[in-house]
């Protein structure tokens, strides 16, 4: 298939950058956990480092997303990967000559961290930049598909390099992948972003004019409020009762196949989307987001490998409908020379749930039972994802190209 959107040599660019630098973070989290646990021997140690790298990202999220909107959004990406370069190629020499040790290591996760907080909301902010209103939904969808694909193969690549080798070559690929999407970021040529009608020179009256326009939003901050109670109840579950329970079910191989049954749901839906036109995308991603709650309830219903394989395919494809609802509903609403501002108060909500689930379903499935737990996850999850659609700023938000309410599509029926 070939795309219009491929005849955008900006987006072939973006699309470049995305594909390179996505291959190598999905390569990253298993040989980073690998490579700490086989250097140092704990997993106390593996958990400082995680927590290192997310403490940062939350904490300067609000920062990154006031930065993405300030200055061009070329230049933080670029200068972020370049950053992100130095990082990951500094564990990786550290790992590479047995020269591990906590405090390095932790301290480049943290500075990772940070950079991660100025990309995140910058990668966002700069889809609008680079194609058409009318084709935003199809770059989310083309996005999408590299990004899922490389959730199937960069985990998958790098067990291979981790049991040929270590933890430290898959590491430094990734390092040499930051380094080559900074490469293409650099080649990007965008029009000038849309000024604040109300510019500031001080960066928390920035941060705080990103709180207004959240807040005023009301299908913004109601989807947010959804997503953070889903991560968090199922993230924390997923990541820790997930494999757990299906070794106790069904073993331990099929783990990993339960996880690439999701990866090809996200992938064959993403590709989907990028020719289907839905006139209310943000609701069907709301309705299509509850299927996501599938394979907890199969967990916690003691449904073996079949079920639950199925399960972790239809999330999948729910997941996906979600995600690009979701992104290409906010860069089509909301103003560009906010959107990295109110995408960045998004994720803080969503990513703040996440250590707090993680933290708490040990010491639920202790009192309560690890299966019961996983139900009970399921059903909330579920709950979560339709409650939205209580508001009719929710269910109304039209797409772009039935939206004539001005140049950003964002009128006041809307908020």
């Amino acid at each position: 298939m070939r795309s219009p959107l491929m005849h955008l040599a900006g987006f072939r660019w973006f699309l470049s950058a995305q594909v390179v630098s996505l291959l190598g973070s999905s390569m990253a989290p298993v040989a980073l956990a690998f490579g700490v646990l086989d250097a140092s021997g704990s997993t106390s140690d593996l958990s400082v480092v995680l927590a290192a790298h997310m403490v940062p990202l939350l904490a300067f999220l609000l920062v990154g997303g006031a930065v993405a909107d300030r200055i061009p959004r070329r230049t933080v990406l670029v200068a972020a990967h370049l950053g992100s370069a130095l990082t990951q190629g500094g564990v990786a020499a550290l790992l590479l000559t047995d020269s591990y040790a906590l405090l390095p290591v932790a301290t480049l996760g943290f500075l990772a961290g940070v950079l991660a907080a100025f990309t995140t909301p910058a990668l966002r902010g700069i889809v609008p930049q680079l194609v058409p209103r009318d084709r935003v939904r199809q770059a989310n969808a083309l996005l999408a598909s590299a990004r899922n694909a490389t959730k199937i193969l960069g985990p998958s690549l790098s067990g291979v390099v981790v049991a040929a080798a270590s933890g430290g070559p898959a590491i430094a690929f990734d390092a040499l992948t930051y380094l080559l999407a900074a490469g293409f970021f650099a080649r990007l040529s965008l029009p000038a972003a849309p000024t604040s009608p109300r510019p500031s020179s001080r960066m928390l009256t920035d941060i705080r004019d990103g709180w207004t326009e959240f807040r005023r939003v009301r299908w913004v901050w109601t989807v947010s409020l959804c997503f953070c109670v889903i991560n968090l109840v199922q993230v924390g579950t997923w990541q820790i009762l997930g494999p757990v329970l299906t070794r106790q079910l069904s073993g331990e191989e099929i783990w990993g196949v339960v996880l690439s049954a999701r990866g090809v749901g996200m992938l064959v839906v993403s590709a989907l989307l990028y020719r289907l036109v839905v006139r209310h995308l943000l609701r069907l991603g709301q309705l299509m987001s509850a299927l996501g709650a599938l394979p907890l309830l199969a967990l916690g219903a003691h449904l073996h490998a079949p079920w639950l394989i199925a399960a972790a395919f239809v999330a999948g494809l729910g997941s996906s409908v979600a995600a690009v609802g979701w992104e290409t509903s906010l860069q089509e609403h909301i103003p560009a020379h906010v959107l990295s501002r109110v995408s960045s108060y998004d994720d803080l909500l969503s990513y703040i749930a996440i250590p707090i689930g993680q933290l708490g379903v040990g010491l639920l499935a202790d009192r309560f039972g690890d299966f019961q737990v996983a139900a009970a996850a399921g059903m909330i999850y579920a709950v979560a994802a339709v409650l939205p659609l209580a508001s009719a700023a929710v269910r109304r938000l039209p797409h772009a190209q039935d939206d004539h309410a001005g140049t950003h599509g964002y009128s006041p029926s809307h908020r």
